[in-house]
């Protein structure tokens, strides 16, 4: 991946739990030789990786649940997204960004009515282009966090001006944000949290291939340490061509293609890809067959890469028993974010972005109610960072916390995680510019959707590692 990736707002390319019962001493197994693995690294040869994940899968699980992350890549304007409505606070965010703001009046028909009031008379509203969201906040399937972002423990603005507790490296970088949101380390890491959860859950899966799945491309978020990230497009799996067709007209060359994939050699390198290639091809022909009797009938929008990445979603869900899956972590993605100029207001870019994903999100919650998993399927949104509630010449600039989405019929519906931050020039909150330093901390945030998925409070700790900071650590927003 590369830095213009980021910049540009693009994506990068290309313990028991509830329900599954492992049996004792093939876990225990399991986890010693994870671990010795693990120690590997580098060197340890992919067929042991594979075996230890073929032993991993060979618990059974009772119930099915799925995690969708939606990253939206280049850091996500909080203040034009959930934006202050109460006439002194929005008095303050239309003074701060007059060029860009959006009109009191254009924001009547979204206003949002929590179960539970904000103190200090405070009130918000969607963005008018997040209005398909609205109908699922109301009826209790939509959450909204006001102010979470990468942190390595709570921290102050006093604590960040005096640099007196450790923070998270590079703040306002695209690469090393993003990827401390996706893994709790900068760009670079080897794993993610999502990838994390997969390690421990893929023994309740019959086929572990299937427990951490992208459709788009790469993410750091779903690498695990014994589970690989499964990669698909928005149209299906990625086929090879010229093996199960002639390549250049040739059954012989296709012939030769399978034996360079896939016969078994004497040398361990060669053979190791030679079983990798041969767990891709039979996924791959594994989820062909069941995508053809997917049968998801909602109506997506078209034009929409998001969207279509989210179909793909609803029809693998659509087929989780057939493939076996009993956990699954999904990531899906869309980029454009990184506003610094033509933001605009009610109709600008970022406007447009995001009705592109209310759109999304509301075909895709539909999806889940038309499958009958609405309950077992849980989507969050995240991005790099917030932006500056000052504004420049006519966007915004790379900022800290932001403003996420938590749906599903398993979330505590109709209200706002964590405190409002103050909008001031200067105010409590504000490291600089509008900056936002978190109250609410992406472990916070992360450890409270894995709980909800499975993974023990004692796990949750490897999962997500600065969590052991944070004397809050279940935010309570999951059923």
């Amino acid at each position: 991946m590369t830095d213009s990736s980021f910049r540009s707002g693009r994506p990068p390319s290309s313990a028991h739990f509830p329900g599954v019962q492992p049996d004792n001493a093939s876990r225990r197994e399991f986890l010693r030789r994870t671990g010795a693995l693990s120690l590997a690294a580098s060197a340890t040869p992919w067929a042991l990786s594979l075996a230890a994940m073929g032993e991993a899968a060979a618990a059974t699980a009772s119930d099915y649940k799925a995690l969708v992350c939606i990253f939206l890549y280049g850091g996500n304007d909080y203040a034009n997204t959930l934006v202050a409505y109460d006439q002194a606070t929005y008095n303050t965010y239309n003074s701060l960004r007059s060029n860009i703001a959006i009109g009191r009046d254009l924001l009547a028909p979204t206003v949002l009515t929590p179960a539970t009031a904000l103190p200090g008379s405070r009130q918000y509203a969607l963005a008018p282009t997040l209005a398909p969201l609205l109908p699922i906040f109301n009826t209790g399937a939509l959450s909204i966090a006001l102010n979470v972002g990468t942190l390595v423990q709570p921290t102050t603005k006093a604590q960040y001006n005096a640099r007196s507790v450790p923070l998270p490296p590079k703040l306002f970088s695209h690469n090393d944000q993003s990827s401390y949101w996706q893994a709790s380390a900068p760009e670079g890491a080897s794993s993610g949290w999502g990838g994390r959860m997969g390690d421990l859950l893929a023994g309740g899966n019959g086929n572990a291939t299937f427990t951490c799945v992208s459709v788009a491309g790469n993410a750091v978020y779903l690498s695990g340490s014994q589970v690989s990230q499964y990669q698909v497009a928005s149209s299906g799996p990625v086929s090879v061509a010229g093996i199960k067709s002639a390549m250049f007209g040739s059954a012989a060359c296709s012939t030769a293609l399978n034996g360079l994939m896939m016969n078994t050699r004497t040398q361990l390198l060669e053979n190791s890809y030679a079983a990798v290639s041969r767990r891709a091809l039979t996924a791959n022909d594994q989820l062909s067959s069941a995508l053809a009797g997917a049968n998801v009938a909602t109506t997506f929008p078209t034009g929409n890469s998001l969207a279509d990445q989210l179909k793909l979603v609803a029809k693998m869900i659509s087929v989780s028993s057939t493939l076996g899956a009993k956990r699954q972590v999904f990531f899906v993605s869309m980029g454009g974010f990184d506003n610094h100029d033509g933001l605009g207001g009610a109709g600008g870019t970022h406007a447009l972005l995001l009705a592109g994903v209310a759109n999304a999100m509301s075909a895709f919650y539909q999806a889940t109610k038309d499958l009958g998993v609405s309950q077992q399927v849980t989507t969050f949104t995240a991005s790099d960072f917030g932006r500056t509630l000052n504004s420049n010449s006519s966007g915004s600039d790379h900022g800290w916390g932001g403003v996420q989405f938590v749906m599903g019929d398993a979330v505590k519906g109709k209200s706002f995680i964590g405190a409002a931050p103050t909008l001031a020039n200067d105010g409590p909150d504000d490291v600089g510019q509008g900056r936002l330093v978190p109250t609410t901390g992406v472990d916070q945030f992360g450890a409270t959707l894995a709980n909800w998925f499975g993974v023990s409070p004692s796990d949750q700790i490897s999962v997500l590692p600065n969590l052991k900071n944070y004397s809050t650590r279940n935010l309570g927003f999951m059923g």
